[in-house]
């Protein structure tokens, strides 16, 4: 675990953003910024979600990995 100091230093180099209430910019990044920065940017967030859980990243192939495969407009299985 950091030291109360490291948190706060850590929190310094924070980028923050601040917007008036019902100005804030909308959720849809795409105009503002590629694909690749937007993955890299769930990528770094799925990393520090992880580490909060305080459990192993899984690690599995790509065969085992959880994922559902349908058609568009398939109609989504319960």
């Amino acid at each position: 675990m950091s030291t109360r100091e490291e948190r706060r230093a850590a929190r310094a180099n924070m980028p923050v953003r601040m917007f008036r209430l019902g100005e804030e910019p909308g959720d849809d990044l795409s105009a503002e910024t590629t694909a690749d920065e937007r993955l890299a940017m769930v990528a770094e967030l799925s990393a520090r979600m992880w580490a909060l859980t305080g459990k192993p990243v899984p690690v599995y192939s790509r065969a085992e990995m959880p994922v559902r495969v349908r058609k568009l407009g398939a109609e989504p299985v319960p």
